[in-house]
């Protein structure tokens, strides 16, 4: 069952002590197809369940069992769950803007509650809960947070960030914890392919791509490759302790040096303007406004580049590497499989240069 080798360095995790099928939220996702992929190396039997609405392209070729639902609805979760004594539930909204903030609330931190509810009804043994580095502090200068670091940003936070956070602590009550196990994993900013979305991470190599983004942030931020943060959840299932949170992060670095990266692998123009955080603040703002009158997702906002700009998100590993054998691969990795599967004909989304796109649409 678990001899399929390990991705990159990491230890192979060994699953054996969940029987049954293994129910996975958020499976047809950008993290989650890689989860899924990995579970089916592994030769595990494995439960999505997706959207009604949701085609689910990313699950194409897996053999998994699909159940249609969403996290909200205690009967589909119980259909998914049952049988199962292990859960991962991905499933969550990762968006710097919405029309309707209140839908990520109620996806992120509701849902949390309802799965929780679910497992414990279905007798599962163990849960990983997927946090994000967002639900942990972020420390002075150049410093790296770890486990530790109390969350304090709630007024730079936005909708996302807090729904993380109130997330996380919703996993990890002491009535869920006396019932189950519940091991939190804190993924950074991934990269890497089938990010059919885009996420926020994939939007900004995709801006790049299309010679849409010739400045950036002073400060920096930690990014990791997508498929070291599916293999850190089977670590975790592994390996993990209940009540304790890894985190899944990859490699620090500046904005500028991102760019860099990035622009040597496209071979796009390497010379970017760094902006100061307080004019990025106020484009954020502008951002926003025009995203609220078109009803159309900026590139950022107003709260995300206050949370980001000018500061180091950088976070470290060490727990993570010494009781799950969590081992982050190349960030080079990450960006080349991004930037391969954006210009592979798998992707949906338009690379071209603006200027291109709008001599296409125009009739001749």
């Amino acid at each position: 069952m678990n001899a399929a080798p390990s991705w990159g360095s990491h230890r192979t995790p060994d699953l054996s002590a969940y029987s049954g099928p293994i129910c996975v939220t958020g499976g047809s996702g950008f993290i989650g197809s890689h989860v899924v992929g990995r579970l089916r190396d592994l030769g595990r039997d494995v439960r999505c369940l997706v959207l009604p609405s949701d085609p689910a392209p990313l699950l194409r070729g897996l053999d998994v069992t699909r159940v249609n639902g969403d996290l909200l609805d205690p009967n589909a979760l119980d259909q998914a769950m049952e049988g199962c004594e292990l859960v991962i539930p991905l499933a969550a909204i990762y968006a710097l803007w919405l029309p309707d903030p209140s839908v990520m609330h109620r996806v992120n931190v509701d849902g949390t509650r309802c799965v929780m509810a679910a497992a414990k009804r279905a007798g599962v043994k163990r849960v990983i809960h997927t946090s994000s580095i967002a639900a942990i502090g972020n420390l002075p200068g150049i410093t790296s947070a770890d486990e530790t670091t109390p969350f304090d940003e709630w007024d730079i936070a936005d909708d996302y960030v807090i729904s993380k956070h109130l997330s996380e602590q919703e996993a990890l009550r002491p009535e869920h914890l006396d019932a189950l196990d519940v091991v939190v994993v804190n993924p950074a900013f991934p990269f890497g392919a089938r990010d059919i979305s885009p996420t926020p991470t994939g939007k900004l190599i995709l801006a790049m791509m299309r010679g849409l983004l010739p400045f950036v942030a002073d400060g920096g931020f930690n990014g990791v490759h997508v498929r070291d943060v599916a293999e850190g959840h089977l670590l975790a299932v592994d390996k993990g302790r209940s009540g304790e949170r890894y985190l899944l992060a990859g490699h620090n670095l500046t904005y500028k040096a991102f760019a860099k990266r990035v622009a040597a692998i496209t071979g796009g123009p390497d010379e970017t303007i760094s902006l100061p955080r307080d004019l990025l603040v106020r484009m954020g703002t502008v951002a926003e406004l025009g995203a609220t009158l078109v009803r159309r997702a900026p590139l950022f906002t107003h709260k995300s580049l206050a949370y980001a700009a000018g500061r180091y998100l950088y976070f470290k590993t060490d727990k993570a590497e010494a009781e799950l054998g969590y081992a982050p691969s190349p960030l080079e990795d990450a960006l080349k499989d991004a930037i391969a599967w954006f210009e592979s004909p798998e992707s949906p989304h338009d690379i071209r240069p603006l200027r291109a796109r709008l001599r296409g649409a125009l009739p001749l």
